[in-house]
């Protein structure tokens, strides 16, 4: 139950992470008094980007599935689509917030509008889900919305905005108070009060789910409910202070943090392992081992991944000295 359970993180770790890096890009640019729309075009074009990758990786997919994957499978909602989509999107909410607010409380104004933006996005995912389901559009875009995908209804393992564009904009929220003056002076103190703040939405969602009235119409706790937001969004909360504690005293500070190379290269990583572990080179056979045997297959690949961003990162560094050392040998 509990690896199952964990096994839900991985997007919205993804999509925080995202959120939280992209307030970090944009608090940069505003610092060097870039304008509001350079900085949206910026953003927001690393965010096409991101998109175009997704685009890219559901054709490499259909490739290598050839022959029995169906052809709607190129148009699939998949994680990096979603992550694209809302970069823009908070490339938009970025613009709209500094194009109207030039004062001291603009990093006040952005934190609370990237979590208002979050609470909304969880609060119409139910309804957008069922009784407010965009119907009329073509399944291609509506799937965006609510997953529907070409099946009628909206499928639970595919990655529409609503809820998960929610968690990046939750990320951006954390990244702009992690910005703060507060935050830079304390240190510390931010991130174990983000930790505390996680533990508080989990226990607001087990009190708003215990109770007997609901306000939505057709509830389903486990794939659209704002309670199960809430509780994956206080427990990335607490992994990020976690990965705080992990960094700042923890193993990270012996010289080499797992944590630290595999999120240099995330993007190729999640690439690369997306076939080793669900596609036709899967490194164990799917549905039929038990749980030792999948801990192993989950360390080999971590492994194996860690391997693979370590090469990744320092391949340049390589190359350059390797470049070095041919030069002064011919120089000689």
């Amino acid at each position: 139950m509990y690896s199952q359970l964990g096994g839900t993180f991985p997007a919205p770790l993804f999509l925080f992470l995202a959120g939280i890096s992209f307030a970090l890009v944009t608090e940069k640019l505003r610092q060097k008094n870039v304008p509001p729309a350079q900085i949206a075009r910026t953003t927001i074009w690393r965010g096409a980007q991101i998109f175009g990758f997704g685009l890219l990786f559901r054709l490499q997919e259909f490739v290598v599935s050839w022959g029995w994957a169906p052809k709607s499978d190129l148009l699939r909602v998949d994680i990096l689509n979603t992550i694209g989509l809302s970069m823009m999107l908070m490339g938009l909410m970025c613009w709209m917030v500094l194009a109207l607010q030039r004062g001291s409380h603009t990093l006040r104004d952005l934190v609370l509008t990237a979590a208002g933006t979050a609470l909304v996005i969880s609060l119409l995912t139910p309804l957008l889900w069922t009784t407010w389901r965009p119907r009329f559009l073509p399944w291609p875009l509506e799937s965006y919305v609510d997953g529907v995908h070409n099946l009628g209804t909206p499928q639970p393992w595919l990655f529409p905005i609503f809820p998960w564009a929610g968690f990046a904009f939750a990320g951006l929220a954390v990244g702009f108070v992690l910005q703060s003056e507060w935050a830079r002076a304390k240190q510390a103190q931010p991130f174990l009060a983000l930790g505390t703040a996680g533990i508080v939405l989990v226990e607001l969602s087990r009190w708003l789910d215990a109770r007997p009235d609901q306000f939505y119409p057709v509830y389903d706790y486990w794939h659209t409910s704002p309670e199960f937001f809430l509780v994956r969004a206080g427990m990335l909360l607490l992994i990020l202070a976690a990965s705080y504690a992990w960094c700042r005293w923890g193993a990270a500070q012996w010289g080499f943090s797992p944590l630290i190379q595999l999120g240099q290269a995330s993007l190729l990583v999640y690439w690369v392992h997306i076939e080793f572990v669900y596609g036709r080179v899967s490194i164990l056979p799917k549905h039929s081992v038990g749980i030792l045997t999948a801990s192993l297959g989950l360390l080999t690949i971590f492994l194996s991944m860690l391997a693979l961003a370590y090469v990744r990162t320092n391949a340049k560094r390589w190359f350059n000295r390797y470049t070095t050392k041919l030069q002064f040998a011919e120089s000689k």
